[in-house]
């Protein structure tokens, strides 16, 4: 099939879009499929890693069942994470050169070992802890079609992590199927829900990830998705996810000092 966009065209429009933080129009890009936007996506990975940031990670979406229905999709996309989307657990966030910064608690996973496609998710894990990821939409209140989000990186815009738990034995991860998840926003629940809404288990989306994006490097940090909805991050805000068993990812918003 002749690809209908130029990915290099729309990588550019894209990497604008958030450096500007002025929206695209969702829904008229002309992309038709997923391997038209994933050769989007590199090419907008390949232009900020021109300016010197450093891949760190995958990150999935559409890890829920009902998202899936709602979205007319029967698999996980993907996205890549960076150096530059690192924020410090506790630490500041400047969200002002974002468009609609949104943020959803999940589970990350720290690779020790090279996972590979058809893999064992849990013997490659090093490490798991709960995590905060942003999103921001290039697209005008968060309007798109599957492919327009998989060519903007899946939505991602930076993410938290908190303190690692080691894994111990392979097998012994199992614990992480079904933990309470809670989204606070100054002090205030804002979400409630279970890792259990992950793919039924998480290290179902790490095996995801290897299919998906592997082979995996050790040292790789996996965001396995969303445990809850996610809620709109405003300035000035002070946001907490705690897992049972992990613990306490936060961070504060504001503007750049």
């Amino acid at each position: 099939m002749t690809p209908t966009v130029d990915p290099a065209v729309l990588a550019e429009a894209l990497d604008t879009a958030a450096l500007e933080a002025r929206p695209l129009p969702g829904g008229g890009s002309g992309l038709t499929s997923a391997p038209e936007a994933y050769a989007v996506q590199e090419a907008l990975l390949a232009r900020r890693f021109a300016r010197g940031e450093r891949p760190t990670g995958v990150k999935l979406g559409f890890t829920s069942a009902a998202k899936m229905r709602q979205m007319g999709v029967r698999d996980l996309i993907h996205g890549r994470l960076t150096d530059r989307m690192e924020i410090p657990d506790g630490g500041r966030y400047d969200v002002s050169g974002l468009i609609h910064p949104r943020v959803e608690p999940e589970v990350a996973f720290l690779l020790g070992a090279v996972l590979a496609p058809g893999g064992d998710p849990a013997a490659a894990v090093a490490a798991v802890a709960p995590a905060l990821e942003v999103i921001d939409s290039r697209y005008d209140g968060f309007r798109f079609s599957l492919p327009e989000v998989i060519a903007d990186n899946t939505s991602a815009a930076g993410y938290a992590l908190g303190p690692w738990t080691p894994a111990g034995e392979p097998g012994g991860l199992r614990f992480l199927a079904n933990l309470g998840v809670v989204l606070e926003v100054d002090g205030r629940t804002a979400e409630t829900g279970s890792t259990a809404a992950i793919l039924g288990d998480p290290l179902r989306a790490l095996a995801a990830a290897a299919r998906l994006a592997g082979p995996l490097a050790p040292g790789t940090v996996v965001l396995a998705g969303a445990a809850t909805a996610a809620v709109p991050l405003p300035p000035g805000a002070h946001v907490r996810a705690t897992v049972a068993r992990l613990g306490s990812v936060g961070l504060t918003t504001g503007e750049a000092a």
